[in-house]
């Protein structure tokens, strides 16, 4: 917004007192006046069109002595009539002509949609006796509720019946460790991404063209990266670890005690447990032992408890990483290609914004084993405490004494 509501009203009383002449003009002056973005708000506020501040624009730079002088105006109601005026029943032939093609949300009546193009809807109406434009097409789309739109990822694909209780809880415990002084973590691996000359999404500045393989197969590739990221909630910082063979539950637990040897023990020196909020899926499985097998050698070896809350399934966006640390990743990466390791890891660590937040990267050259069992041992002597509320996705790894 340019104006406050007050001046905007202001402004559209002025405009609508003027002939048709001074319109244009003052349209013109005032989009010229905002610079970029000018135009289009003008013509949302004003309600004229962008030819009319184009031919405004043109006036002014074309005005002289003669123009300025010139005091003919056309009168109130002249010019070219509206074609809606003009022409009686095209609302109902437009109806009758989507009605065949028009589809909508059996469960909102007021969702409708259509596949025509302009050019067919043209046609279509010629054929019921009304000749007119594809521009014409859209005033009547857009008279009748008919806007250009894509579907939106909005809708849940699933309600856990007990997703509220768990929000509710990590909301709780949140509180709880940040009165405590502890450590508050949210963790995921991001997407895996090829390294070679492959193409990425995302613009950047270049003196030549930047060309890649016609094909985004991973065989054309020479490697592949996997960015497990860690985002410190209280002190807005990410943490990524750039791995390069597989995304297993101890590539997880290794970048968490990556974390807590070289960054979180000296930002926390009195912590006692590491409240870290995941997802259900992927390295860290709620369902899986394996992740909690790792988990507990991890907090053995660190000598710290780690709290567990995974986050309801279908609800993984609410993590805080997701949005707090992953798209600006992604931002500072937009474009370039990753032909290393070492590329990937300079261009995360230039993440910034304007709250603050800033990355440290690390890169680990180990292959991780796929498919590994949980040990019967583990089974037969699990020392993971389970909550007696929600244990499924509430529970603790408790370091274990050794002698």
């Amino acid at each position: 917004m340019f104006y406050s509501s007050s001046i905007e009203e202001e402004m559209k009383k002025f405009y609508n007192s003027l002939s048709e002449k001074d319109k244009r003009r003052y349209a013109a002056i005032e989009a010229q006046k905002l610079g970029w973005g000018g135009i289009s708000y003008i013509i949302k506020l004003l309600g004229c069109t962008r030819n009319t501040i184009v031919r405004g624009i043109k006036e002014l730079k074309e005005l002289d002595e003669q123009t300025i002088n010139d005091v003919r105006i056309r009168k109130k109601g002249g010019g070219r009539k509206s074609i809606f005026s003009t022409q009686i029943g095209i609302d109902e032939a437009f109806l009758e002509v989507l009605k065949s093609r028009t589809a909508g949300d059996p469960m909102n009546e007021s969702i409708k949609w259509t596949n025509l193009t302009h050019k067919e809807i043209a046609l279509g109406l010629k054929e019921a006796g009304f000749n007119i434009s594809p521009p014409t097409v859209k005033k009547l789309l857009k008279k009748h509720g008919y806007v250009k739109r894509k579907a939106q990822k909005k809708q849940t694909t699933g309600i856990n019946k007990d997703r509220n209780a768990q929000f509710e809880n990590i909301a709780r415990l949140d509180t709880l460790y940040r009165e405590a002084g502890n450590p508050i973590i949210s963790f995921d691996t991001k997407k895996k991404e090829v390294l070679g000359n492959l193409y990425r999404p995302g613009t950047l500045y270049t003196t030549e063209p930047v060309t890649t393989w016609d094909h985004d197969f991973w065989s054309l590739g020479h490697g592949k990266v996997i960015p497990h990221g860690i985002y410190d909630t209280q002190k807005n910082r990410g943490y990524v670890t750039l791995g390069n063979s597989k995304d297993t539950s101890e590539f997880a637990c290794n970048a968490l005690k990556h974390w807590w040897n070289h960054y979180g023990k000296a930002l926390y020196p009195h912590a006692n447990s590491i409240l870290a909020k995941c997802d259900g899926g992927g390295s860290n499985n709620a369902n899986h032992y394996i992740f909690k097998q790792d988990l507990q050698k991890l907090v053995d070896e660190i000598g710290i408890e780690i709290r567990i809350a995974h986050y309801p399934p279908y609800t993984s966006k609410y993590n805080p990483i997701e949005h707090r640390l992953f798209p600006h990743l992604t931002r500072a990466c937009q474009g370039v290609i990753f032909t290393s390791l070492g590329l990937v890891k300079t261009l995360m660590e230039k993440t910034r914004t304007n709250t603050g937040l800033s990355v440290v990267v690390n890169v680990v050259d180990q292959v991780y084993q796929t498919g590994r069992k949980v040990t019967d041992h583990f089974k037969k002597t699990l020392k993971i405490v389970f909550d007696e509320y929600l244990p499924k996705w509430n529970y603790r790894a408790v370091p274990q004494l050794t002698h």
